[in-house]
């Protein structure tokens, strides 16, 4: 965790708090405010942390799969389980569980979570025996769970449980005067990734800190690291280029639009031939990576 704001010293406080208990923590905050990073921290202040911490993602797994991904399933108890298959939380038994998104799961599904929460077993699908399972449950989400329980998408009851602590991220803009610590970190990074020796100017982190970053820290990474690739130094001109080329919601291929090969090629040196780390770097969808390197390759 990198952050020296009011904020963030907040959170930093709380979490040496609640991590040597085993209380419930709920994470807020937008995406890409580093809610993993705080789960993780939590774990590895507790007394569980030379145990498992197991991430879930929430909205990867289909609902009708999330019962059996979490709490198992016993061979035969629906098509294609040709074997046993031990769950999530027994799996993670005696370390800690981290549900991100779980504003996502359906309200059938919350009652099971419900009370696993309360009676600290699972049943896996198929069986009739409960199993006792030791897990510390920390959960995340990008919405308002507050406002889905006025709306009744989420269980008010499964709320309460899971708010025994609440920690609420902030957005990168609300802390800025983290950013050139963040900015710095990840240049240093990807610098010895990439063997550069790219340089963050003032008027580069002037630039980022004028910036709303609506993916937060994320969306900061994956500009430096474009920058560390393709600049040879950071400064204002070469963020607001790379920022407005993000920007652009019309073309999908708009951050390519006027870039030369040597620049494609330049990322795809950097990433070892690794197209899909190219597309993200350079803010665009595999595919359209591929038409242009199609395209490249015909001329």
């Amino acid at each position: 965790m990198i952050g020296v704001t009011a904020p963030m010293i907040d959170i930093y406080k709380t979490v040496v708090r609640v991590a040597p208990t085993d209380a419930t923590v709920v994470i807020e905050g937008e995406t890409g405010t580093g809610k993993e990073l705080v789960a993780r921290m939590i774990h590895r202040l507790s007394q569980r942390a030379k145990q498992p911490f197991v991430a879930v993602d929430c909205t990867s797994i289909a609902p009708t799969l999330l019962e059996s991904e979490l709490f198992g399933a016993m061979r035969g108890a629906y098509t294609g389980a040709d074997r046993d298959r031990i769950g999530v939380f027994e799996a993670a038994h005696h370390g800690t569980v981290f549900l991100d998104e779980i504003g996502e799961i359906e309200k059938g599904f919350q009652a099971s979570l419900l009370r696993f929460l309360q009676e600290h077993e699972i049943r896996p699908v198929g069986s009739s025996r409960p199993k006792e399972v030791d897990v510390r449950v920390i959960a995340a989400t990008n919405r308002d769970l507050q406002r889905q329980v006025d709306e009744e998408n989420f269980r008010e009851d499964l709320w309460y449980r899971l708010n025994t602590v609440r920690i609420v991220m902030p957005a990168l803009r609300g802390r800025r005067d983290d950013i050139p610590l963040l900015a710095q970190f990840f240049l240093n990074k990807y610098n010895g990734r990439y063997n550069r020796e790219v340089k963050l100017m003032d008027s580069g982190v002037k630039a980022l800190q004028e910036y709303i970053w609506p993916g937060n820290v994320r969306q900061l990474q994956h500009v430096i690291e474009r920058l560390t690739i393709l600049s040879d130094r950071v400064d204002g001109d070469t963020v607001n280029h790379a920022l407005s080329a993000m920007e652009s919601r019309d073309r999908p291929v708009e951050t390519l639009a006027d870039a030369e090969e040597d620049q494609i090629r330049k990322v795809l040196a950097a990433t070892g031939g690794n197209k899909s780390k190219a597309a993200q770097i350079l803010g665009i969808e595999r595919k359209t990576l591929y038409r242009k390197l199609e395209r490249m390759k015909l001329e």
